[in-house]
């Protein structure tokens, strides 16, 4: 498509060209550049253009055009608004996706770049009125409703009753407080969402200083904030049943899909049997007609005005046919939308159509030069490909299991870096995280394994992470499709043929195959990869020429004739792996270097001869642009919506989200997900990889890792702006906005920042050499690597033989670490350091190593020790004991304590809480008559 920059509006000129959001406003029929400072500011009499323009990982950007549409603005304003966009498209390069936005009725993409809400205040330019100021002597009475759970969709409604109703939630402003009205059928989520809405207008319109009341549907129960509530609307009558409404049935139609060409500015319907990608041509415009949405598809080839003609053709459809709630969405050959492709019974790949990121700014450069504009920067390359970052501590502590049939035995530290192609394999690496330790449980699937010892290794993995009650992250990996994380915990990894387990054996036998196991006598041929001594792999291929890359070192032996063979292609840091392996495959003979080009005859007739190979290296898939989307599970199958531009605030506590990048694939599982959900996390994850919603024809091979919140990696935290403070807060996504907002400090785990994992994998007679980790690739180069120095210096206390200090009597400083003076003192510190996070508040008081008869008869006489100071007496009451705050056992608790016997709620107190709340001691208390026990805890909120 041709474009002449000479009529492109001065307002556009250099937009487009960094990451960030740019907002105009329609005024006298030109573009007028909104500040940042107004951005998310709409007034209901106006159109608006704006500008998302997201910076990829390939260098490139993605543009993102929104034409935003007031209720009250005029019908020449929303044509010069659309016909605008079509040009701004085509100043970028002509690769943008155009959205109609109209209000009351946004997008989702749109209402996410201006969180928590949009909220257009009335008035207007071209339309004729004036802009309305919020005049600060006098807040009017306004009502709102709120819907959505990730973005919220904010409406103004008739401040009446008429306007209430059990599903939604109702926002309430009045003058000195702010009353969110819950629903009875409303979720969690958008009650969380909701109170977003609820800072947002408390920090606009009151400054900040204001009170918050949250009133339940149903439940008065002489609530004072209730009773307020219901007044403003003249007191408290039931609110009657919500009607199917008209638009609620026809979403149970059937959608029927059209397709109409545009030719000359006439509009002519195509008819299909099938709606498939050849009926669109490249020379002309279509429209796709799916009801709530209206795709314009434009032809490569099309002229700019051909373009705006389609646009127009949208704007008069649905005004003929009164679809003002119909979404318009505008698309260019070659970048359709996920969503567009989706509608078509199958999408071939187009990328002879994709420009690349130097072919794609060199061409919006010469345009932007054209009008004498500065485009030093634009011609950036693309970022090289490096590496990629593990994000992971690689000084941690490493076992591995091998599988056979349905158990799994474990492997000695110097087999634990030997794996088999036809086995399977569990590894759990703790290892030192940004406050904590971690812990990463995970299953390695040779390509020759069978499935009988695939199935078992997840179920053997599945309990392994249930029983750290799903605080270790889990990851299901296959050969050759492994993370770089994998690579550098194993840091010197040997991959052979064959297989030793037994499922690998019969089905060998089975299927009359020759067992090709590796043997040290035997010919083998080993391709070398890493990136450094930390990162390095011998993959044994197949003993023939082809199986040679010249971008890659091989070692070739037969048993008494060791070669290495170094590709044209390869690096000094190539040829030091080399070296490196060399130590662990055939460290006893001698090796003789052959070049590429410069082989002897006898290294040719080990491999059979000479013949042709390849000098590609071989690809591995690279990480995408990460995109977040929340999962519904039903009935065992999953639905999934796209979360866009996610944050952490994003992750609700009561869903499950997948994080996909492409190359991996994250399962996030809330700590108020069912138990049962929890424990489908990894199936989650390959359900999502046959969904493919993205539609990048996923591996169903590619790496999954599973985990829950609160016990998130580096490697996925990063892909955030992470606050580690926010996972470790506990009870319902509400509950905790709820107390942020009434300046509560939120509820949060009582975690320490250091902690070993709650399930080791030990055997109780392992070899103690297994809790370290040898680095070296032979004897002569031993490095090794234990537990985190946090740990260490722990357990280190425990260890030493010169620590004569009598363990059965503790010092105070260290009491509570041993519950008695017969169990090892390091077991029980571990024990006491991984109970302390198993629930949220939760302090249990150990009994004492070892009561004299004096202290245990003062216990049992107890009730004789009178109302003086805390002793000695009422230290020994609690020892034993569950205790829990006062606070959060009320009956009135912002945060319950779950799981209690709610009708003996008294017995969760400390002794000197309850002499305090009762001014008894427990003996006297439970002395007295159950009706007197029942009205003394009812006057403390206890009953």
């Amino acid at each position: 498509m041709s474009v002449s920059m000479k009529d492109l509006d001065p307002a556009f000129r250099g937009a487009g060209q960094k990451d960030g959001l740019e907002v105009w406003r329609i005024e006298n029929f030109k573009p007028v550049r909104v500040p940042t400072s107004s951005h998310g500011k709409f007034y209901m009499g106006d159109s608006y253009i704006i500008l998302k323009t997201t910076s990829l990982k390939n260098g490139s950007f993605r543009h993102d055009i929104h034409y935003w549409l007031g209720k009250d603005t005029s019908q020449d304003e929303a044509g010069t608004a659309a016909i605008l966009t079509v040009e701004l498209d085509a100043a970028l390069g002509g690769r943008a996706v155009q959205y109609r936005e109209l209000q009351g009725n946004e997008t989702e993409k749109f209402l996410s770049y201006f969180r928590p809400c949009i909220m257009p205040q009335p008035g207007g330019i071209a339309s004729g009125f004036n802009h309305v100021e919020v005049n600060e002597n006098e807040h009017l009475t306004r009502l709102y409703v709120c819907r959505g759970k990730h973005v919220v969709h904010v409406k103004e409604v008739p401040f009446t009753r008429s306007s209430l109703n059990h599903d939604d939630i109702f926002i309430l402003d009045v003058k000195s407080k702010i009353f969110q009205f819950n629903g009875s059928n409303s979720c969690i989520q958008e009650r969380a969402k909701a109170l977003e809405v609820v800072q947002y207008i408390k920090d606009t319109f009151h400054d900040g200083k204001c009170e918050v009341a949250a009133v339940e549907d149903g439940k008065l129960m002489a609530d004072a904030e209730a009773g307020e509530f219901w007044a403003l609307f003249g007191g408290f009558a039931p609110l009657p049943r919500k009607t199917p409404s008209s638009e609620d049935k026809r979403e149970d139609k059937e959608i029927i899909v059209k397709l109409i060409c545009i030719n000359q500015g006439k509009l002519e319907q195509i008819n299909f049997e099938f709606l498939a990608r050849q009926l669109l041509e490249s020379n002309k415009c279509y429209l796709l007609d799916c009801a709530a949405e209206i795709y314009v598809w434009m032809g490569r080839n099309t002229s700019l005005q051909e373009r705006k003609s389609a646009s127009e053709a949208a704007e008069k459809l649905l005004n003929d046919d009164s679809r003002t709630k119909s979404h318009v969405i505008k698309v260019i050959e070659g970048f359709e939308t996920i969503m567009f492709k989706s509608k078509f019974i199958e999408w071939p790949p187009t990328p002879d159509l994709k420009l690349s990121s130097e072919d794609g700014r060199g061409k919006v450069a010469a345009l932007l030069k054209s009008q004498g504009l500065d485009v030093k920067g634009l011609m950036k390359a693309a970022p090289v490909k490096e590496e990629p970052e593990p994000y992971i501590d690689c000084t941690g502590h490493l076992q591995v299991w091998r599988v056979n049939g349905n158990e799994k035995t474990l492997l000695s530290t110097v087999n634990q870096f030997k794996f088999y192609t036809g086995d399977c394999y569990i590894f759990q690496y703790t290892y030192t995280g940004d406050d904590k330790e971690e812990c990463l449980i995970g299953t390695w699937f040779g390509n020759k394994s069978v499935e009988d010892e695939r199935v078992s290794t997840l179920a053997l993995a599945s309990k392994m992470v249930h029983a750290t009650k799903f605080q270790a992250i889990q990851a299901r990996l296959y050969e050759g499709r492994e993370p770089i994380q994998f690579f550098v915990i194993f840091q010197s990894l040997q991959v052979f043929k064959g297989g030793l387990s037994s499922g690998y054996k019969n089905f060998v036998a089975e299927n009359n195959i020759a067992d090709d196991t590796y043997s040290e006598g035997g010919l083998a041929l080993f391709r070398i990869q890493g990136s450094g001594s930390e990162n390095m792999q011998a993959l044994q291929v197949d003993a023939v020429a082809s199986s040679l890359n010249s971008s890659y070192c091989y070692i070739l032996h037969n048993g008494s004739n060791v070669f290495t063979w170094t590709g044209n292609l390869t690096t000094s840091l190539d040829h030091d792996l080399v070296e490196r392996q060399l130590d662990a495959i055939k460290p006893d003979l001698p090796s003789r270097s052959q070049k590429e080009g410069r082989e002897t005859d006898q290294f040719w007739e080990l491999l059979g001869g000479k013949s042709k190979y390849s000098n590609q290296k071989v690809g591995r898939e690279h990480e995408s642009d990460p995109h977040l989307f929340s999962c519904i599970i039903s009935k065992g199958n999953i639905r999934v919506k796209e979360i866009h531009h996610f944050t952490q605030d994003d992750l609700i506590t009561e869903d499950v989200f997948v994080l996909d990048c492409h190359s991996d694939i994250f399962v996030w599982v809330g700590q108020e997900v069912d138990a049962k959900v929890k424990s489908q996390a990894m199936d989650i994850g390959e359900k999502f990889l046959v969904l493919d919603f993205l539609m990048e024809k996923l591996s169903r091979e590619t790496p999954i890792f599973s985990m829950s919140e609160g016990n998130e990696p580096q490697f996925f935290t990063r892909f955030f702006n992470w606050d580690s403070a926010k996972s470790l807060m506990h009870g319902s996504s509400y509950q905790r906005k709820l107390a942020v907002l009434k300046g509560r400090p939120p509820p949060s785990l009582d975690k320490p920042k250091r902690r070993t994992p709650a399930f080791t994998g030990r055997s109780s007679g392992q070899d103690k050499s297994q809790r370290t980790r040898s680095m070296s690739t032979s004897p002569d180069r031993p490095r090794v690597r234990g537990k985190s120095p946090a740990f260490n210096a722990l357990t280190s206390a425990f260890e030493k033989p010169s620590n004569t200090r009598n363990l059965s009597t503790p010092p105070p400083a260290v009491r509570k670490l041993f519950p008695k003076s017969g169990v090892s003192p390091k077991k029980t510190a571990i024990s006491a350091l991984t109970s302390s996070f198993e629930g949220p508040m939760k302090s249990t008081i150990p009994k004492s190593v070892k009561a004299s008869p004096e202290s245990e008869k003062a216990i049992h006489e107890e009730g004789a020790a009178g109302d003086g100071e805390t002793n000695e007496i009422e230290v020994e009451d609690d020892e034993g004991r569950t205790v829990y705050p006062y606070e959060r056992l009320t009956t009135a608790a912002e945060d319950p304590v779950p799981d209690i016997d709610v009708t003996k709620r008294e017995a969760y107190l400390s002794s000197a809480e309850f002499r305090e709340k009762f001014g008894m001691t427990r003996a006297e208390f439970y002395k007295l008559p159950k009706w007197k026990q029942n009205k003394l805890k009812s006057g403390v909120q206890l009953f």
